[in-house]
Parts: structure tokens; C-alpha cells; sequence
């Protein structure tokens, strides 16, 4: 809810250094300035965006320099946990207030009350308010938080933040795990922000086509560009073109010095022929020809050692020149054993019941390489559709018959075995592939080398979901039918592009639970279904108004 902000609101940091116990440094001299307004903090996994909120919010301490903050801040962190027992009013942190208000109604006037009051007297229409705009207005302030959604108790949180009025709200990955409805009153809340600075935290592009300007942390610092999302990947293509102008250039300076070292190396090799030659025609002196040949050995290694820095010059330039290309690899692998004709049965759903979930008799059939995007309310049971699928989960009723090969990648990854290598992951589920097939595959799966000998157990978060691709979309037989739910949960940018581009080249058919729209569209989703009672079918134009009209109803 808007406010009037403490003049000059802003946040800095100067010369921030911060270490983990074990010694590895996060940050070290980070300077900058966020400004008023909404900024949306991005960059690759464990570039160190949560631990930079968390440093922001006091709940970490830098090892050297300082935070400065303008106003009253609050932080939404992105692992949430809530007591289940708590009333609303209690996670709003207006329970004191409330029961003041009471006692004052009631004629009890002790002074006590009023101090806990003090100038909220509106404290209960406010909080009322608040959760009406981020779509709780049906819960009441004495409901449990146990009786809510994941998402209503992030959604609970952000109002007992509003509610506070602060002049910095900090929101570490704050659409993560919410559906559709609660992302769009999130989307909202970030329009309607005019109170200050907002710094948010996400991988969810249509959050950050909303601000006002993106702050980059990359490589230890902060880098700034005007606008949203679309007008920072603009920004960031025109400057990796002119970055490859200038490397091309600063290589082909490196080539021409080389040369011209080359060159100079030759002409006093032919120097020093010569005057030896000339002194021993001349028959000169012994100590004129040494002076001589010293005099051209000082000459020949000054011209030596001028091309030798001008050549270290150029190479330092070039170093420079390619530490501003920027190495996101793309996934580009082929998987023609994948492909569907159209027309030919993929899936079919006859009356199907799953065990949880709203849907009560679903009819589906799936034919060809169809894209197909599953969306829903969180607790429409989704999850619980792809599980009975794959015959993980028996339904109540009905049946459901897959007729080609199929793979499923859950939400968390636990497809991989912790103790086998990346490439025995792969091998497990393609027995009977070669192993140099599969190091050939995973090679344009980005594992190269011994990063393919790396343990499960021991890699990234963008790493680890590489490798659960990998062992999801390289299976065997192949599949052609790929089951994704919300595979772009916690990923970063970087990790999502990758995900596509490895989608691009899947021939078979796609069916993909999920809440990201700008990702179900850039993956080319042909059919979208809405999961309710019955399975809806709609178009991508349509989806939020069913959605909408399903909220309402």
C-alpha cells in the first residue's frame, strides 16, 4: 500500500566485503547506490543475489564496510516458514493492537492501551485492505495460517510487511511455488509500489518487465540498466556486439604486433649480420668492433623490447577485450529418435480420478509432437496428474494409457542418484548407449571432460538440473513424450534459457505443469489445458480470464 517514504529513501553500500566461514568470499569492496524506485536484482546462480538481500537486511554481517539505509526496511527471504498455529492478526503483527481496540471499545480506558494503539486506530481496516488487494480478502483475521496455500502464506507475509510501512522492501524470489492467481497479485502489489525502494530478487521475466531499472550483480559488482527486463536484454545484446567488435579488433592487433615482433626480431638478426661482416672486411680494430657490436646488440634489444610490450600490450587489451563476452552456453543437442508423426496417439485419459486433487473425471487424448501447458490452481493437483501418468500413482477411477516411450522431470530433481557420476546418471537410465555416446551428448549438455565424472551430490544448483535433464531427455528408449513439472522453479535466467534451448530441439510431445507464461510461450505451447474438476481446454489469449473467472467462482 502506497505511503509517503522518509525523503531521500535509498540503500548503499560501501567497500562491502563478506566472507562465509569457510573462507570463501562472496564480496569483496562492493560499492553502489539503489535509488528510489522498483529495481530488479538479477544474475547468474551463486552470484551471491539472496546473500546481498540478506546482507541489506541486517540479518548478516558484512566482514568489512557498510550498509546504509534510508527508513525503515523489510524483507521477504525466499525460504518463508510460517507457525501453522498462528491467527492471521498474529502474522499480520496487529494482535496487540486488536485486542487494544477492543478494550477501548468496551470502555476499559487504561493508558496502557492507548500507548498500544497510537495513531493506528485504523490498524484493522488497513490490514483488511491490504489483504483484500493481494486476493485474501475472504480469510478473516482469525483463521490459522495452517488452513492456507503456500501461496496465501507468502502472499500473508508480504501484507504483514505492507502493513508496516517501510520505505525499503527487499523480495528474494518471491513468485517462486506461487500459481497463476497469486503470482498476478503480486504483479499488483509491485505496480502499486510508490513508497520508496523495492528491490526484488527474481528469475520470473514478467515480474521484471515491472521495474524500473535492472541492477545487475555479476563478478562481484552491480551494473545498472534503465527499464525492465525487454529493455535490459536490449541493452545487454548492443554491448555484447560492440564487446565482439572489440575483441575481434584487439585480436587482430595482437596478429599485427605479433608480426611486426616478428619483423623486428628478423631486421636485427640481419643487422648484426651485416656489421659483422663490414668489421671483418674493414679488418677493424678489436675494441671498435666490440663497441660497435654492443652498440648494435643495445639498439637490436631496445627494438625488441619495445615490440615485446606493445605485443604484452595487445594481449592484455584482448584479455580485457574477451572478459566482456559473456559465456552463457546454450543447450543445442539432437534427439531425432524422439520425433512423433502428427496424428499418431501419444496419450490418452478416459475418465481418470487421481487419488488427490480437484479433477473428478478426466478425458484427454494427445496426439503427435503437441506442446501442451497444464496450468492451475496450486491444489488443482497437477503434480498428482503427472504422477498418475507415469503410473507412480494409482488412480481412483478411470485409466490413462500412454502409447510411446515417456519421461518424467519432477519438481525436485530426484532423478539423479547422489553418489554416481553425471555420466553414470546418464548411463543408468540408457543402458546399452556407449559410453562415448553418451560423453559425445553430454558434452552439449555443457559436461565436458571430468565435469561429466563429477558426483550428483556435489554440483550446482544449475549444474544439477542440467544433469537431470540430461538423464531425463537422453534415456532410453527415447522418449517421446517428455512430462515437466514446473521446471522452472528456482532456476536462474541463465538455466531457463538453457532449458529452452535444449526444448528447441525435442521432436516429440511436451506436457508441462506450470505457472511461468512467458516460458510455456517461448517453449511454442500448441494446446493449453486448465486443470479443475474437468480438464478445460483454452488458448493462450484466454488462459487468464478462465483463470480469473475459476478464482471468482
Amino acid at each position: 500500500m502506497p505511503h509517503s517514504a522518509t525523503p531521500g529513501a535509498a540503500v548503499t553500500c560501501s567497500a562491502l566485503s563478506f566472507r562465509w566461514p569457510d573462507g570463501t568470499t562472496v564480496f569483496d569492496s562492493l560499492s553502489f547506490t539503489a535509488p528510489r524506485g522498483r529495481i530488479g536484482l538479477v544474475g547468474g546462480n551463486g552470484a551471491g543475489k539472496s546473500t546481498l538481500l540478506r546482507l541489506l537486511a541486517g540479518a548478516l554481517r558484512p566482514a568489512e564496510g557498510s550498509v546504509t539505509v534510508g527508513g525503515n526496511l523489510a524483507h521477504l527471504p525466499q525460504d518463508l516458514t510460517l507457525d501453522t498455529g498462528l491467527r492471521v492478526e498474529e502474522a499480520l503483527g496487529i494482535a496487540d493492537r486488536r485486542a487494544a481496540l477492543r478494550a477501548v471499545e468496551s470502555g476499559d480506558v487504561r493508558e496502557e492501551h492507548f500507548e498500544t494503539i497510537g495513531e493506528d486506530w485504523d490498524v484493522e481496516e488497513r490490514a483488511l485492505a491490504t489483504l483484500g488487494s493481494l486476493g485474501l480478502g475472504g480469510l478473516g483475521l482469525d483463521r490459522t495460517v495452517g488452513e492456507m496455500s503456500g501461496g496465501e502464506t507468502v502472499l500473508l507475509r508480504l501484507a504483514a510487511l505492507l502493513l508496516e510501512r517501510p520505505d525499503v522492501l527487499l523480495l528474494d524470489e518471491p513468485t517462486n511455488n506461487l500459481d497463476l492467481f497469486a503470482r498476478r497479485r503480486l504483479y499488483e502489489a509491485v505496480d502499486s509500489w510508490r513508497s520508496g525502494v523495492l528491490i526484488v530478487v527474481s528469475h520470473d521475466r514478467e515480474l521484471l518487465e515491472r521495474v524500473d531499472r535492472i541492477a545487475e550483480l555479476r563478478a562481484g559488482a552491480v551494473s545498472w540498466y534503465g527499464g525492465g527486463w525487454s529493455a535490459y536484454q536490449e541493452a545487454l545484446a548492443a554491448q555484447q556486439e560492440a564487446a565482439g567488435r572489440t575483441l575481434r579488433a584487439a585480436e587482430a592487433d595482437v596478429r599485427r604486433q605479433r608480426r611486426e615482433l616478428e619483423e623486428a626480431q628478423v631486421k636485427v638478426a640481419r643487422r648484426q649480420r651485416h656489421s659483422r661482416k663490414m668489421d671483418a672486411q674493414r679488418r677493424a680494430p678489436r675494441i671498435v668492433a666490440g663497441e660497435r657490436k654492443r652498440s648494435a646488440q643495445e639498439s637490436g634489444d631496445k627494438l625488441r623490447g619495445l615490440q615485446e610490450d606493445r605485443l604484452q600490450q595487445a594481449r592484455e587489451r584482448r584479455e580485457e577485450a574477451a572478459e566482456a563476452i559473456r559465456a552463457d552456453a546454450e543447450i543445442r543437442v539432437g534427439l531425432p529418435h524422439t520425433a512423433v508423426p502428427a496424428g499418431r496417439g501419444v496419450l490418452s485419459l478416459s475418465g481418470l480420478r487421481p487419488r488427490f486433487g480437484k479433477l473428478r473425471e478426466g478425458d484427454l487424448e494427445v496426439r503427435g509432437p503437441e506442446r501442451i501447458a497444464l496450468v492451475g490452481r496450486n491444489g488443482a493437483g497437477k503434480t498428482t496428474l503427472l504422477r498418475t501418468l507415469t503410473g507412480e500413482l494409482e488412480p481412483l477411477a478411470g485409466e490413462a494409457r500412454a502409447f510411446v516411450p515417456l519421461r518424467f522431470l519432477p519438481q525436485r530433481l530426484d532423478v539423479l542418484d547422489e553418489e554416481l557420476s553425471v555420466a553414470a546418471n546418464v548411463a543408468r537410465s540408457a543402458p546399452g548407449v556407449s559410453e562415448n555416446e553418451i560423453r559425445a551428448q553430454l558434452a552439449r549438455f555443457l559436461f565436458r571432460g571430468a565435469r561429466a565424472e563429477q558426483p550428483a551430490g556435489t554440483l550446482s544448483g544449475g549444474e544439477r538440473f542440467r544433469a537431470a535433464l540430461a538423464a531425463t531427455m537422453l534415456a532410453a528408449p527415447a522418449p517421446q513424450l517428455l512430462m515437466l513439472d514446473e521446471p522452472t522453479n528456482n532456476l536462474d535466467l541463465a538455466s531457463v534459457r538453457q532449458l529452452t534451448s535444449a526444448l528447441d530441439s525435442y521432436e516429440g510431445a511436451l506436457l508441462i505443469a506450470g505457472h511461468d507464461l512467458s516460458f510455456l510461450a517461448d517453449v511454442g505451447v500448441t494446446r493449453w489445458l486448465v486443470l479443475g474438476e474437468t480438464i478445460e481446454e483454452t488458448s493462450a489469449e484466454e488462459v487468464r480470464e478462465v483463470l480469473e473467472a475459476a478464482e471468482g467462482s
